[in-house]
């Protein structure tokens, strides 16, 4: 019996039953052979050593892949159980995934994990590694895989938790083992130990088992893996910048915004020069819609529950939302959680033609979400927050255009800001929980997938992963260090319509039913200013940042021709800055730097008789000495100008 696979360039072989992954690889080259962590069969990841039992399409998964390293992170997180277990007798553990950039588990020693701690797992670790000790694969019935895990409670849940999944007694669940380590786990994993050619410990928290306030406290390790010691090293040197750009740190530092205790969790304060930040983002918000076609709209902080009653948010999202104020008698009252019911109603407001869709409703609209205190973080993830928020409202025959022409806004948005990487994830429909017509759901997607073609944006395909009312597309976006945030949305509705009851006059004159768009381009405001100062490291482009220009006089005599320098940029829109105070010009000009001001302006004798000025601009070495007043004012004047 043979097993025919077919390659990623689309060859054909066939192998002998039994035949293993890396085998196959072996077949194809020996460097691939010394690269693969697993591999795939019809997308199915297998170990390397387990016969491939089908034909179907097979591929090699690498150590250098994000695939490859999932497998090899999650293989660490083994290593760092088993290491555990090894030095704390006793010791609990529950899960340990790979996750972005490394891997964590979690464990119970009866108290919090120390620096100490850690640098004796990771010595542990590191034996174990030397030791390379082989991941071998087993399968146990659930009444073998309970007895096995007896003194392991966290483990017993989740063996109780798969037979009831699969039904009583049915069903098997496979494990791994190296030496006398064992795990539950589905695999794949690196072939032996000795493939964890670097890793390092990072840091330990508690956190509640299975992300459960009422459930125990475990303590979570997490740690990074990576294929060579240069890309660790690469992924360290990445913490530390991304460390320094910590936009909760530099927000203080530069005085833009502050998150004080007495304010409550996920909250913000803005300080003015924050406001200022916050105020040239928001102008070009509605600048730019007015331009695109959008209508601007305001809508109230909080609504009756009927109306979160018919938009389904109180059946679907009332965890996220806050607890009701009861008014008017005892009428329940909710802070939004979102806009959407608000843009609806003006949409139902009167009666709508053919004539006036696409039409396009946009709001810079503040909402309030529950979220829980321990995923809360600073701006990124705050419990209140202003939306860009807008709902188009069109027909489907205008559907795949304005899609186009959406996407294109989008991008025209977010390079003003200065991204010029992109990549999207589309979500498709998940046949047994959506809403609307076959025929509809093909169209969005396809219409989804042409803009994003035409656009030359590279996306994956995240298959039943769109909502059960339409499809989306996320935009991600790469910053300065080549982190990948999520930040623009856009997604279909086709329930909102009909819960809603929304409809418009066609051309034959009879009542059709619109297609609603959600759309949010910077995602929120605040999330925005996060990702945007730890992009520039606060140093933010000239349009944008608070103070344009600091003005420095040499000495007391020097500052009245320094306010009138000021005045001379003010009055073509530069926001600018004195500092006139009694320090020495090397003190001031420090102070404009720390604050990373793009341009400083130092100006004394022979500037106030010749109508002058020092020049020190941020991308520059060294300062420009002498140049006349009306060129610099004018220079500056453009280079403060907001894009479009």
């Amino acid at each position: 019996m043979t097993v025919q696979l077919t390659l990623p360039d689309g060859t054909t072989r066939d192998y002998e039953d039994g035949v293993t992954g890396l085998d196959v690889a072996a077949s194809i080259g020996a460097g691939l052979a010394r690269a693969a962590v697993a591999v795939t069969v019809d997308g199915d990841m297998l170990d390397l050593n387990r016969p491939i039992e089908r034909s179907g399409s097979f591929s090699v998964v690498t150590e250098n892949t994000e695939a490859g390293r999932s497998v090899l992170r999650h293989s660490a997180a083994h290593v760092m159980a088993q290491a555990v277990l090894d030095l704390y007798p006793g010791a609990k553990f529950a899960i340990g995934p790979a996750i972005t950039d490394g891997f964590y588990y979690d464990f119970d020693i009866g108290r919090p994990f120390t620096p100490e701690d850690l640098e004796r797992i990771e010595q542990r670790m590191e034996e174990i590694i030397a030791e390379d000790q082989a991941f071998v694969r087993d399968t146990a019935t659930i009444s073998e895989a309970l007895e096995l895990f007896s003194d392991q409670p966290f483990k017993s849940e989740i063996i109780r938790g798969v037979d009831e999944a699969e039904g009583a007694g049915s069903s098997e669940v496979s494990l791994y083992r190296n030496e006398a380590f064992v795990d539950l786990c589905r695999g794949p994993h690196v072939p032996s130990t000795g493939r964890i050619k670097a890793v390092k410990l990072m840091r330990s928290a508690g956190a509640y088992w299975r992300g459960d306030e009422h459930k125990p406290q475990l303590q979570r390790i997490y740690g990074t893996a990576w294929e060579d010691r240069k890309a660790l090293r690469t992924y360290l040197h990445r913490l530390e910048e991304a460390e320094k750009r910590d936009h909760r740190r530099l927000g203080t530092e530069l005085d833009l915004y502050s998150f004080p205790s007495d304010l409550g969790s996920g909250l913000a304060i803005w300080h003015p020069k924050g406001g200022l930040l916050r105020k040239e983002i928001e102008d070009y918000s509605r600048r730019t819609h007015l331009a695109n076609g959008y209508e601007y709209v305001v809508s109230p902080h909080v609504a009756k529950a009927d109306l979160w009653k018919t938009s389904g948010h109180l059946q679907f999202y009332a965890e996220g939302m806050y607890p009701a104020m009861e008014l008017d008698g005892g009428q329940q009252y909710y802070v939004k959680p979102m806009n959407c019911p608000f843009h609806i109603l003006i949409y139902k407001s009167r009666s709508r033609s053919y004539r006036e869709l696409p039409l396009r409703l946009f709001e810079l609209g503040t909402v309030y979400r529950y979220e829980r205190s321990g995923v809360v973080h600073g701006l990124l993830r705050a419990r209140g927050f202003t939306q860009d928020d807008s709902h188009i409202f069109t027909t489907v025959e205008q559907m795949p255009e304005e899609l186009q022409s959406l996407l294109d806004f989008v991008l025209m948005v977010l390079r003003d800001f200065g991204f010029e990487e992109f990549e999207a994830d589309l979500s498709t429909r998940d046949p047994e929980k959506s809403i609307g017509s076959d025929d509809l759901w093909e169209l969005a997607e396809a219409s989804l997938a042409k803009a994003l073609e035409t656009a030359g944006l590279p996306y994956e395909i995240a298959a039943g992963e769109g909502s059960f009312y339409g499809p989306k597309i996320d935009i991600h976006v790469k910053d300065a260090i080549g982190r990948r945030w999520q930040l623009s949305t856009i997604q279909l509705d086709f329930a909102q319509p009909e819960n809603f009851n929304l409809n418009y006059a066609s051309s034959e004159n009879d009542r059709q039913r619109p297609v609603m768009i959600h759309r949010a381009l910077l995602g929120s405001v605040e999330r925005f200013v996060g990702v945007l100062v730890e992009h520039y490291a606060g140093a933010f482009p000239m349009w944008l940042s608070p103070v344009q220009t600091a003005i420095v006089p040499v000495a007391d005599r020097h500052a009245d021709y320094a306010y009138e320098v000021a005045d001379a940029l003010k009055a073509g829109g530069v926001r600018v800055e004195v500092d006139d105070a009694d320090e020495t010009v090397g003190e001031k000009i420090r102070r404009a730097i720390t604050q990373k001001t793009p341009a400083i302006l130092v100006v004394g004798d022979d500037d106030v008789q010749n109508r002058t000025v020092g020049l020190r601009l941020r991308e520059d070495e060294g300062e420009q000495r002498g140049l006349p007043l009306d060129q610099v004012a004018g220079d500056l004047i453009e280079r403060s100008a907001p894009p479009r």
